[in-house]
């Protein structure tokens, strides 16, 4: 297949769309459905993010993406049987035998929220298991490098027969430039193929430079999930995944404490008086997210006054207080934090500091380098600098 014609581009009135490559042939095929402009852009981003974790880790590895930046991205390290309860994946059985099926878990599972109509990308040829999962989500569609026949049927009986499945050429490797246009002018740069591995984690700046191997491999999980976030960006990692990304920000330090604020409410989202709220049986998975992500942060609708807990619980549940949330979080520790450019302030060090980050790597270069190296070292934390700006537009 030489181009694949779209539907339309990022919204109805921008047609025609395509997407081909000149002189060649597309590395994906399409084995069910129909996928639009933005669902290509997710997949094609996805799809190198989890061929770099799997590269870079030797684990298989898994994404969710919507609109060009993932929601979260882990590799296939086992579920705890709480982490497993948050993620609404404690039914499956036999999971911890996919480590596929760990790494989706664990990325749809960071940011439920997010994740709702997201696009997967799959490192590893998606088994039975992995589908089932994926089966039951609201999704718009997965790229992988192939499928098993249980998968594919499962797959395909997804949104009444039209969810989009492509399979993609692991092989393929693009040019070494790449060109898009904006307003009818044609930007060309050379492709990103800097590789993030342990070498970039070798230049730790502050007096603490104990960095476990689990710390090195949330670090360049962080790294590589920057790497393909709209920038300015900012990610907490551990435990293989990423918790909390902050995307798209003007300042550094909203992006800290955007993707901060994700990681707290997944880190509570496995406090035992969430894992125990009363739902009533009929409450829907997305309902059930975004009623939890109401009773951690107190969003628009208070879902335990009087009038609305009756819609969602069976009993009436105790208020989650700022004073049990912040003790909980304070038990929170060895979490590593990856920044797509320099920190300016010491700000961001401090705001990290209270979701427990113990690890940072960012690239260094700022004026201010030494008051935000003092900050971490006020604070016994490891911070490497990889010497690497990592934006991506």
């Amino acid at each position: 297949m030489k181009e694949y014609q779209l539907k339309y581009g990022c919204n109805p009135n921008q047609k025609p769309a395509r997407i081909y490559i000149e002189n060649r042939e597309l590395p994906v095929e399409i084995l069910n459905g129909r996928p639009g402009y933005i669902n290509f852009l997710d997949a094609l981003n996805g799809w190198q993010l989890v061929k770099e974790l799997k590269e870079a880790l030797g684990i298989p590895a898994a994404t969710s993406f919507k609109h060009v930046s993932p929601t979260s991205a882990a590799v296939g390290v086992p579920l705890s049987d709480t982490l497993k309860k948050a993620c609404f994946v404690d039914d499956i059985a036999g999971l911890d035998e996919s480590p596929l099926a760990c790494a989706y878990a664990r990325a749809r599972g960071a940011d439920r929220m997010c994740s709702f109509g997201d696009w997967v990308s799959l490192s590893d040829v998606c088994d039975a298991k992995t589908a089932k999962l994926i089966a039951r989500e609201v999704s718009d569609g997965v790229i992988a490098p192939g499928y098993t026949d249980e998968a594919l049927e499962i797959l395909k009986g997804k949104r009444n027969g039209n969810y989009n499945i492509v399979k993609i050429d692991p092989d393929y490797v693009p040019e070494e430039v790449e060109r898009k246009q904006v307003f009818g002018i044609t930007f060309e740069q050379g492709r990103n193929n800097y590789k993030i591995n342990e070498s970039i984690l070798t230049e730790l700046v502050t007096d603490n430079k104990n960095l476990p191997d689990s710390a090195k491999r949330d670090l360049i999980v962080a790294l590589i999930v920057l790497k393909y976030t709209q920038s300015n960006s900012v990610c907490y990692a551990v435990d293989g995944q990423a918790i909390g990304v902050g995307a798209g920000q003007q300042s550094r330090i909203h992006c800290t404490r955007l993707a901060g604020g994700k990681a707290d409410t997944w880190f509570l989202r496995q406090h035992e008086k969430v894992l125990s709220l009363p739902f009533k049986a009929d409450i829907k998975r997305a309902d059930r997210d975004n009623v939890i992500d109401g009773y951690i942060n107190k969003n628009e609708e208070d879902v335990c006054a009087d009038g609305v807990w009756q819609r969602y619980f069976t009993t009436r549940p105790e208020p989650f207080t700022a004073e049990e949330m912040r003790a909980y979080l304070d038990t929170v520790k060895d979490v590593a934090l990856g920044s797509d450019a320099f920190f300016p302030f010491f700000d961001n060090i401090e705001r990290a500091l209270r979701s427990g980050v113990k690890y940072i790597a960012q690239p260094g270069g700022s004026i201010r380098d030494d008051a935000v190296i003092d900050c971490c070292n006020k604070h016994d934390m490891v911070m490497a600098f990889t010497g690497m700006r990592l934006f991506h537009h």
